[in-house]
């Protein structure tokens, strides 16, 4: 969806799916039986240091599920075990992204959760077809973002066709290495895999918890195979209207109120930055420092397009903003350079073979998903106009879906994933999530006849449960435990145009975390900081 790969979630960019139990909400005390079409998995240690009951296996699907007898691709999953005597069954769980490895999620989600919840379920990750460990995985053009970039902006005819001969040689890289994929490298597919692990885990239904864009392979899932859905929790909600060109180009406004946002923090920590305490002023400066950083970028290293990948995870998560406060401080009031260059590679940089796969199947998937525009006069006259009033991302995020343009395959058709045979699905999401705007969490929710909406109000960060949020967290542990969901009335998800926590759309409200604190007083005098705050987890775009 939006940028790089790393929508940055609170701990949580976690996603899952699968289970498998007797009737509806029945629980128990050893594993349900199902008729497995699928040889059962060989699990194998794969323990780490600090996962020691992760263990590993791998699933061979068909690359064309049209022709399950044809050529067959392997998935890598991952599992902890269940220990307690009350088993839920399988939990699937998945990063979101697309192109986010699943693998490590498995320990993730289960360390996560309370240890009583996460012990009735075995907790199973994946890497999609494409991904990571999974076979074959994508590599479209490596060093497709080494810096120095071309500026975003297409301010002169140059520049413009500079990033387009980068889009097209991206798309004909994966026409070169991967064409005999890329047909078979989308939602659907990948959905269709997801019900091969099911029945390979010997599951009838499956429990399901996604982030992100993981939420979209949820309602998908649950198109296909509702009847295989027990319990269904998704963070972070995809809007399923206009995937993919569309989505992107409203998600371009979020990023910039998000952005603004930043920038208004900053001002009110001014005695800790001392950028000033106007957040116009402060917004200005930091376009100054993007102009100068066009004409002459740090360390060779940080132009104007690195700079944006850089402050874009801070719209993801705010955990970020106290060290992107430092580098912009440090940079504008010491002329140090250090701080930026300390936060683009800890936080923007795309360059090792994970982001370059990441990228290689974020692009596969979402030009296969769906129809984007050909003509290229349709992508600078509708970014043009976005820019206009959302100027820090559009740009970087056009050329970002820009192979779209150029693709080598014919696109597909997004499915409608309106639906009235699921049970309750419970949703989450946060009312200032840049990444997936709020007005998608709406649409979602009164697509899926039943669900239930668990709002952030006043929350911006990408992923929003297991992360902190104690409120939140109450509504997902109840629903994986027991199947329980907020209001009491099951039949409409709620009344149009009420905002969150009117009693509308949302079946409950929990209040947002307050923003971080400055982590050190006049922080931008100081050099690149020590101990900065990882990323809790990363995920792709969307």
């Amino acid at each position: 969806m939006n940028k790089r790969a790393v929508a940055l979630c609170s701990l949580a960019a976690l996603t899952g799916l699968a289970a498998a139990v007797p009737p509806a909400a029945g629980v128990s005390s050893a594993p349900p039986t199902a008729r497995a079409t699928h040889a059962p998995l060989a699990w194998k240690a794969c323990a780490t240091k600090a996962l020691p009951a992760l263990q590993c296996a791998s699933l061979e699907v068909p690359l064309d599920h049209d022709d399950p007898g044809g050529r067959q691709i392997t998935l890598a999953l991952s599992r902890v075990p269940h220990t307690a005597r009350t088993f839920q069954g399988q939990l699937l769980v998945n990063p979101g992204g697309p192109g986010g490895s699943g693998l490590g999620m498995a320990g993730s989600v289960a360390k996560a959760l309370p240890e009583e919840v996460a012990a009735q379920y075995d907790v199973i990750g994946f890497d999609p077809r494409g991904v990571g460990r999974s076979e074959p995985a994508l590599n479209c053009r490596p060093g497709h973002f080494k810096p120095v970039r071309p500026d975003t902006v297409p301010k002169t005819p140059e520049v413009e066709r500079a990033n387009l001969d980068r889009a097209r040689a991206f798309a004909q890289g994966c026409a070169s290495r991967h064409g005999d994929v890329l047909p078979f490298i989308d939602t659907v597919s990948t959905v269709k895999d997801m019900d091969a692990i099911r029945a390979a885990l010997g599951a009838e239904r499956l429990n399901f918890f996604g982030y992100s864009y993981g939420t979209y392979l949820g309602a998908v899932y649950g198109k296909l195979y509702p009847h295989r859905v027990r319990r269904m929790a998704l963070d972070s909600l995809v809007d399923p209207n206009g995937v993919w060109y569309e989505a992107n180009l409203r998600q371009n406004q979020a990023f910039d109120a998000r952005h603004k946002a930043l920038m208004a923090w900053i001002a009110r920590h001014d005695t800790a930055y001392g950028l000033g305490k106007d957040p116009d002023k402060v917004e200005a400066r930091w376009y100054a420092m993007r102009d100068a950083l066009a004409e002459n970028p740090a360390g060779k290293k940080v132009g104007a397009a690195e700079l944006e990948d850089t402050f874009l995870p801070g719209g993801y998560y705010n955990g970020l903003w106290p060290r992107l406060a430092e580098a912009f401080a440090a940079y504008v009031n010491n002329k140090d350079t250090g701080p930026l260059l300390t936060a683009y590679e800890r936080f923007g940089a795309s360059g090792t073979a994970a982001d370059e796969n990441g990228y290689s199947v974020y692009t596969a998937v979402q030009c296969r998903d769906a129809l984007w525009p050909r003509d290229w006069r349709t992508w600078r006259e509708d970014n043009a106009r976005v820019h206009a009033k959302a100027p820090f991302t559009t740009w970087n995020n056009a050329w970002y879906n820009a192979p779209c343009a150029f693709w080598p395959t014919h696109h597909l058709s997004p499915p409608d994933v309106s639906n009235s045979a699921l049970p309750p699905v419970l949703l989450f999401q946060a009312t200032d999530d840049p990444a997936t705007p709020y007005e998608g969490a709406v649409a979602l929710h009164r697509k899926l006849r039943g669900s239930r909406l668990v709002v952030e109000e006043g929350g911006g960060n990408h992923g929003v449960t297991l992360g902190g949020n104690a409120c939140l967290d109450r509504h997902l542990t109840a629903y994986l435990t027991t199947g329980e969901v907020p209001g009491a009335d099951v039949e409409t998800p709620g009344i149009a145009g009420e905002a969150p926590g009117s009693g509308g759309e949302a079946d409950a409200v929990c209040e947002a975390p307050a923003d971080p604190k400055p982590s050190r007083a006049r922080a931008g005098a100081a050099g690149p900081g020590r101990g900065a705050l990882s990323v809790p987890w990363s995920t792709m775009r969307t």
